[in-house]
């Protein structure tokens, strides 16, 4: 029995296809609504409470987001649903004139906005031909909603010069007055992401120490505030080769088994920890086929390969022979060791999809 187990169900998928997603681009199908029920009555039994969520990429992409949002509440239980999180569709913000009002109405206060730069680069990032002006609507929409805007930027080598283009808009559009203005704070911060997913194909353009000299001074003080750390490496870590050469004299093992573990339902049924991106090294097996026991079963038992290495591979083992001694790459040490267990499991011949 666990303490409490959260079902994110990837319902209807998602509008774009960010070249940083750490989920990667899962195919975009319907799954029948029926289905939030069926999970529910079949996870519940092996928990003390149930927490549902109708998606795992993309908030309220579906046309029936008002209706899942109040079925997931009525689901979910016996601890109350919490409130709805500080991330919203922009898809859905700029063709739904009733959306923001209804976020407004839950009483959500801020949305997070991803930017990496300029328009044609955060057009590509995003992987969608407007992505970028759709944002600055957005803005709009939220502030004229008493909602504030959030600002996260993603940094790589190949985008740094163009975060000073973030911070000539934040101030641009007068963000800080704005917010004040309808008693709200604005934020902002910067970050690299997890070297996981999509994000991965970005290793070699990964953030070194000299370039967060580049990170322009509003974004590198809102950073410090949203994090509540002093520096900047704080934010983005060490270098790979300082945590692998710690990392060789660990000779530890850890479980990732929670007694509150969140779970991702792919259209496909398949069922991942929400860990790392949801792939073959993650897989506990097919809701529809196997089975809420034996999915959960294989959790706790630490069945998916990740899982598995992770209990077993000293992390000095995996540093030898996936580490890199001679890299400046900024890590914090978590997303790395997710990295060398990647890597490890991939050269094992474990990642099939």
């Amino acid at each position: 029995m666990f303490h409490s187990i959260t079902l994110c169900l990837d319902m209807k998928g998602c509008p774009n296809r960010c070249r940083h997603c750490w989920m990667g681009w899962g195919p975009n199908r319907d799954m029948p609504e029926e289905d939030l029920a069926a999970a529910a009555a079949d996870f519940a039994p092996f928990a003390e409470s149930l927490e549902l969520h109708d998606w795992d990429r993309e908030p309220d992409y579906s046309d029936r987001y008002r209706e899942r949002w109040e079925l997931c509440r009525r689901l979910s239980g016996p601890r109350p649903h919490p409130p709805h999180f500080e991330l919203a569709s922009v898809w859905r913000l700029v063709r739904d004139g009733s959306y923001a009002p209804w976020l407004a109405g839950l009483g959500v206060e801020a949305v997070q906005l991803t930017l990496f730069g300029g328009e044609e680069t955060t057009d590509w990032y995003t992987g969608r031909k407007g992505a970028y002006r759709e944002v600055l609507r957005a803005i709009e929409i939220l502030l004229q909603n008493g909602i504030a805007p959030r600002i996260q930027a993603f940094a790589s080598k190949r985008n740094l010069s163009e975060l000073s283009q973030v911070e000539a808009l934040m101030e641009s559009l007068d963000l800080d007055r704005r917010c004040r203005e309808i008693g709200r704070e604005f934020a902002c911060f910067v970050h690299q992401g997890s070297c996981d997913g999509k994000n991965m194909a970005f290793y070699n353009e990964w953030v070194t120490p000299e370039d967060l000299e580049q990170i322009p001074d509003r974004l590198a003080a809102g950073t410090l505030k949203h994090f509540q750390v002093k520096t900047l490496l704080d934010v983005f870590g060490q270098t790979e080769g300082n945590l692998c050469r710690q990392l060789l004299a660990d000779d530890s093992t850890a479980s990732y088994v929670s007694d509150d573990p969140v779970f991702f339902i792919d259209s496909g049924y398949d069922v991942y920890p929400n860990i790392s991106t949801p792939s073959s090294l993650w897989r506990l097996g097919n809701w529809k086929r196997d089975g809420a026991r034996a999915v959960l079963d294989a959790y706790a038992a630490s069945r998916s390969p990740a899982q598995h290495a992770r209990l077993t591979v000293p992390l000095s083992q995996m540093a030898r022979s996936c580490g890199a001694l001679d890299s400046r790459r900024l890590f914090g040490q978590e997303d790395y060791i997710t990295l060398l267990l990647y890597r490890h499991c991939a050269a094992s011949g474990a990642l099939t999809h």
